[in-house]
């Protein structure tokens, strides 16, 4: 292919998570940001809870909605709260997917609508302006205790608010880092990283957590078993008691020591479950986070750091971090050679690497789970390129990686929307249709900007039909 596709290309896979546009240190930006006042809500509404409410609008912006999530609990006290960040504006997917978590722990869970991948950093700035404002002066909330929760690009606007705003206590990152650009620092807010170990942005998590052993930040990385998704709830499950554990060292709640006892019982079983398989680099990574999740709360530390030193000496362990860490200089060395072949590499070339990260994906091994990173990796390659040439109108271009993305990544309703506009633009209303209907069958749901879609105007589509078909 020409190398002009290229030349976009670098930029816009660092960009693609969120924006273009980074975190501004201008001191006159400083009004802006922190203009939000912290305050006790005087008149709260009468949300019920124990329901997912989807959509509720901001009363100073009707065009900005959340999804909210108040927990059933006995206690009229105001009550800590998680803001989510989803990258395709789905705000009561994080809250349905963890509401059950949220009864447990005593957490609001609020979902932005507005929040997506494509938007820019003043963009989430003004959403954080409107959430906050409007949720704080709505709800019982506990201003001393807003964390905040993205997965993937939402990682970032997580990210970016709690940089932003000294209200927020905690990140939880998902699938992500810190915005693009943002170096480790001393930052005032803890983080969690969560990543699964197939998950193409699982390096980037695990350097942010590196970076951030050099600072004063209290960090913590939880890795599981999966691809590029929301955690499952067993791992967020760690994530929140995180926070309490938190809340309790900083003494901003009672410390609970039945609370700290469950926490240690349920650590050492996963660590010995991880030992009897003998995967003893989870096993150590079990022990690190536990000494960080109990520094200051307890003397039972110390079972975990005399653990942590076993481990550490055991010839298995480092022969395992050995191999881990091969597996890691294999994996960048890889996706160098993409990066060279998405210049020169021909269709045959890709059907060829395609067809074969596929099959040596599939064993349940750490090379198993490379592989599944460097699918993945190619499907976020693909979509960055096929999603830049489509904006240039450049439709040659454009079709060829389009057709590449579908082969990387068949199951991704976006590739089969891109499709559906390179064909419309061809004129081929009945390809255009079946290109939506397969990215409606893999997830696509988006109503306004399908009907919005300058593209789709003049192509013989029976919209009312497709609208039936999404859920």
């Amino acid at each position: 292919m020409q190398n002009h596709f290229i030349k976009i290309f670098i930029p816009l896979l660092c960009a693609f998570s969120c924006a273009s546009h980074q975190p501004s240190n201008d001191p006159a930006n400083e009004v802006a940001k922190d203009s939000v006042v912290l305050s006790n809500p005087s008149t709260p509404d009468s949300f019920p809870s124990g329901k997912l409410i989807k959509n509720i609008t901001c009363k100073s912006d009707a065009s900005q909605s959340y999804a909210l999530y108040i927990p059933i609990t006995k206690s009229n006290q105001a009550l800590p709260v998680i803001y989510f960040f989803d990258p395709h504006s789905d705000g009561s997917l994080p809250l349905s997917k963890y509401k059950s978590l949220a009864d447990k722990f005593g957490f609001i869970l609020i979902g932005s609508n507005n929040s997506k991948n494509g938007n820019d950093y003043s963009m989430a700035e003004n959403i954080w302006q409107h959430l906050f404002a409007d949720t704080k002066t709505r709800i019982n909330i506990d201003v001393s205790r807003v964390y905040v929760c993205g997965f993937s690009g939402g990682a970032k606007v997580a990210g970016y608010i709690a940089v932003n705003h000294a209200e927020i206590k905690s990140v939880i990152a998902n699938s992500a880092a810190l915005p693009d650009g943002t170096p480790a620092s001393n930052f005032n807010f803890s983080f969690t990283g969560l990543a699964g170990d197939g998950d193409m942005n699982m390096t980037n998590v695990v350097s942010f957590s590196n970076d951030l052993d050099k600072t004063n930040t209290r960090h913590r990385i939880i890795l599981f078993n999966g691809k590029h998704a929301w955690a499952p709830e067993t791992t967020m499950n760690v994530a929140f008691e995180g926070l309490i554990l938190d809340a309790m060292r900083n003494k901003q709640i009672a410390r609970d020591n039945n609370f700290i006892k469950k926490y240690i019982a349920e650590s050492k079983k996963r660590m010995d479950g991880f030992v009897a398989e003998n995967n003893l680099i989870k096993a150590d990574d079990e022990c690190k986070l536990s000494i960080n999740m109990l520094d200051g709360l307890t003397d039972e530390i110390n079972f975990f750091k005399q653990k942590n030193t076993s481990i550490f000496s055991n010839p298995v362990y480092q022969k395992q971090l050995k191999h881990a860490q091969d597996l890691f200089a294999t994996e960048e060395k890889t996706k160098e050679t993409y990066q060279q072949q998405f210049q020169s590499g021909d269709i045959n070339y890709w059907k060829t690497t395609i067809a074969d990260l596929n099959e040596k994906a599939k064993p349940k091994t750490d090379e198993g789970a490379m592989y599944n990173r460097l699918l993945a990796y190619l499907s976020l390659a693909f979509y960055s390129i096929s999603n830049q040439l489509i904006h240039s109108n450049q439709n040659d271009g454009a079709g060829y990686f389009v057709g590449l993305y579908k082969m990387a990544d068949p199951t991704n309703s976006e590739a089969w929307y891109f499709s559906a506009i390179i064909n419309a633009r061809k004129n081929d209303s009945k390809s255009t249709e079946d290109d939506l209907l397969k990215a409606i069958a893999n997830g696509f749901n988006d109503k306004d900007r399908m009907l919005q879609q300058q593209e789709f105007q003049s192509q013989h589509i029976n919209f009312p039909e497709m609208e039936k078909k999404m859920k």
